[in-house]
């Protein structure tokens, strides 16, 4: 085959004219970017173009499928964008990042910082919610790439004269762009010294340096870029800025509909909102409920999930819908809507988000089933095909055919009842079985909702497949239930860390880590006892800056299956009401409180950024921590047999921590307050599952008195 000359090869970097900038020294640019002139696919008249640039702009992190899906980002926190940064020979290059609201027509820049090892990186604080667009500019540096092969000369005794001269005709090309009257004296000035000591037989090292390193002459050079060798990246970078409880949250799940004091009695909303003190004590900041719709008669299903019921037996939540009304209508014994804004009026005053559940199927009476036939798949004998998932069964679901003729108006019904629920002030969605629906569908729901409510975020309850559960998230969801309720032994818990901390998932995917849910009530539960509940809380609470508990459930330790080896609940509430003692002595409530607080005071608790393993010599304890920038670093030691003590070294890395091997740290367990003070590597731990089968501890270090210790940093 033969090769491909440069006029056919479509070249991947793309040549732009550089933004016009209406202020360079403030770093703001008016107007959008010119029009693109494409490298590669060059004109007829080649003779005309000057040749290709020798920068190269490799890639740009964060950057998800080719920009085709936005990086996750928050509000609180400065954006931090990479690019490697290249070219041939010994010529440095200089870039500098662009960035822009989507609203905002005006371009703002930053220079990039050479990181090292060719990856350049500049930050930037978002203004407001919603998605930003990012592109980077490069070019060689010609004035630095002198400067530092003159030092060099110099140094070496040799004769720079011509370097000196090639010096003053690099800085005189600046003057036609410079519109400061003051940087053209300067500029002059520097290159009439630059003149004056190019005539001398001698160069001094001292006198040439003086001139080069001056910080307004280097300032002048950094935001000129050359045009003969300026491009662009070839795409805008989109980077979704989200609420910071999209990134740090605690959830807290119960059924309104057994809130009531009363054994026997259906909850209403009244009731939640009087449950919402006692969950804030807690210190969870996210409430979620169930579906609060009216509920199906035809096919409910009665107590433990039999398909015969009983007088009195109020069926699946998730089964939507009866002549009451559908997805935007309320259960009647729950309340009016009157009692839901009481509801969320009270749940504001504490600072808890209300989380409603989005389930996106019907119950046989729901009115969309008349109204809508056309929206449902009918098997050949003329019924409607219900639910399953084998060999599970939903008899009282109807799914929606999303291929039907009338898919458009589906999803314009269906974006509508997410909006009906926006515009009531609910702000936080949990999404049941997204992956049963298609992903563009939720793609465009999303970023519809979201062009109106950048404030929003979607949960995934998403137990499916990795690459299904990764797609959902590029998609928009902010964040997604995991693995972690089935990840137990050691080995299990580093290598799916491992993935989703130090692989692109960082970017987008937001991990929220429960150790049960009303469908899942796992083996480590059923057998482990209070340490078992009490170790998997604490793993969800630390591993994961997101984190939700099935509340009453499992604050009451509930462990009973339906039979042996299943994973669903003796006496489910999915299926009947439940009276909870919400003050019981042996509640974990205690527990959760506490560590709640830890996660508030420790900010690198609230990141998933920053975290790594730490070897132990004992596979029963593992051993992690999470950092941040400012040095802030939180250790985590949890005993993983609910049943047995165990011991064992950790080994930290006193180097990165930059500790002296041969200092002394003191080590403090949030968990029980006590102090321990440690010296070297590795240091002895024990853990008794019973009492406290972990610590958390905050490393401090000495400061200047013996007795003083302060935060590690």
């Amino acid at each position: 085959m033969a090769h491909k000359s440069v006029t056919e090869t479509s070249i991947q970097q793309t040549r732009r004219a550089p933004f016009k900038s209406g202020d360079e020294a403030t770093g703001r640019t008016s107007g959008k970017a010119a029009p693109t002139e494409a490298r590669g696919k060059m004109a007829r008249n080649e003779s005309a173009l000057v040749p290709p640039s020798r920068v190269i702009i490799d890639r740009i992190r964060p950057e998800i499928d080719g920009g085709k899906f936005a990086a996750r980002l928050y509000i609180d926190q400065e954006v931090e964008v990479e690019a490697v940064l290249i070219v041939d020979g010994h010529d440095k290059p200089k870039g500098r990042l662009f960035y822009r609201h989507e609203d905002a027509k005006a371009w703002q820049w930053t220079l990039l910082k050479d990181k090292g090892n060719d990856i350049w990186t500049a930050r930037f604080k978002p203004e407001k919610l919603g998605r930003y667009l990012v592109t980077v500019e490069a070019a060689v540096d010609r004035f630095t790439t002198w400067r530092m092969d003159l030092k060099k000369r110099v140094a070496a005794g040799q004769n720079v004269q011509v370097d000196l001269q090639i010096g003053i005709l690099l800085i005189e090309s600046w003057i036609p762009e410079l519109l400061d009257d003051r940087e053209k004296r300067l500029v002059g000035a520097a290159m009439a010294q630059l003149n004056d000591l190019s005539k001398g037989e001698s160069f001094d090292e001292a006198s040439i340096s003086a001139v080069l390193d001056d910080p307004a002459l280097k300032a002048i050079g950094d935001k000129l870029f050359d045009q003969k060798s300026l491009v662009r990246f070839e795409r805008e970078i989109p980077l979704q800025i989200e609420p910071v409880i999209a990134r740090f949250s605690s959830w807290y799940e119960f059924f309104p509909r057994s809130a009531s004091n009363e054994p026997g009695r259906h909850g209403t909303f009244r009731d939640a909102a009087e449950k919402l003190e006692h969950v804030k004590e807690m210190g969870f900041d996210v409430v979620y409920f169930p579906p609060i719709h009216p509920i199906g008669v035809q096919f409910r299903k009665g107590k433990n999930n039999v398909l015969t019921t009983e007088a009195g037996d109020v069926g699946s939540p998730w089964a939507i819908g009866g002549k009451e009304g559908g997805h935007t209508a309320l259960h009647p014994d729950l309340g009016t809507f009157a009692d839901f804004n009481f509801l969320l009026s009270r749940a504001k005053k504490l600072g808890i988000e209300i989380a409603m559940d989005i389930a996106f199927q019907c119950s046989p009476d729901h009115p969309y089933v008349k109204e809508h036939p056309e929206w449902f798949k009918k098997r050949p004998d003329g019924t409607i095909q219900y639910a399953e998932n084998p060999p599970k069964k939903y008899q009282d679901i109807y799914p929606f055919d999303f291929e039907c003729a009338d898919w458009r108006g589906l999803w314009e019904e269906l974006k509508n009842v997410v909006q009906f629920w926006v515009d009531r002030g609910v702000r936080v969605f949990r999404v049941d079985n997204p992956h049963t629906k298609p992903f563009h569908f939720w793609e465009w729901l999303i970023n519809e909702i979201r062009s109106e409510r950048p404030d929003v975020i979607f949960l995934a309850e998403a137990f499916t497949r990795p690459h299904v559960m990764a797609y959902l998230a590029k998609s928009g969801f902010s964040q997604s239930y995991t693995y972690f309720t089935w990840r137990n032994l050691k080995w299990e818990i580093e290598q799916y860390m491992n993935e989703l901390t130090q692989t692109e998932l960082i970017d987008y995917f937001g991990a929220n880590f429960w150790p049960n849910t009303p469908d899942i009530l796992p083996e480590s539960l059923q057998i482990g006892g209070r340490p078992a509940f009490m170790q998997r809380v604490i793993l969800a609470a630390t591993l994961s800056s997101n984190y939700g508990v099935y509340g009453p459930a499992f604050e009451h330790m509930e462990w009973k299956p339906r039979h042996e080896g299943s994973e669903e609940y003796l006496d489910s509430e999915k299926y009947q009401l439940r009276h909870w003692d919400w003050k019981r002595e042996d509640s974990l409530a205690p527990l959760l409180q506490r560590l709640n607080q830890i996660r508030r005071e420790q900010t690198a608790l609230q990141s998933n950024r920053g975290f790594r393993f730490h070897p132990t010599t004992n596979d029963k304890i593992v051993a992690y921590s999470k950092s941040t920038e400012n040095g802030e670093r939180v250790l985590v030691v949890v005993n993983l047999d609910p049943h047995h003590k165990q011991s064992g070294t950790v080994e930290l890395p006193l180097i990165d921590w930059k500790i002296d091997e041969n200092e002394t740290f003191q080590v403090h367990d949030q968990l029980t307050d006590a102090r321990y003070f440690w010296s070297g590597w590795r240091n002895y731990v024990e853990l008794d599952p019973h009492s406290l089968p972990a610590h958390i501890f905050v490393i401090k270090r000495r400061a200047h008195a013996v007795s003083e210790f302060d935060y590690f940093h």
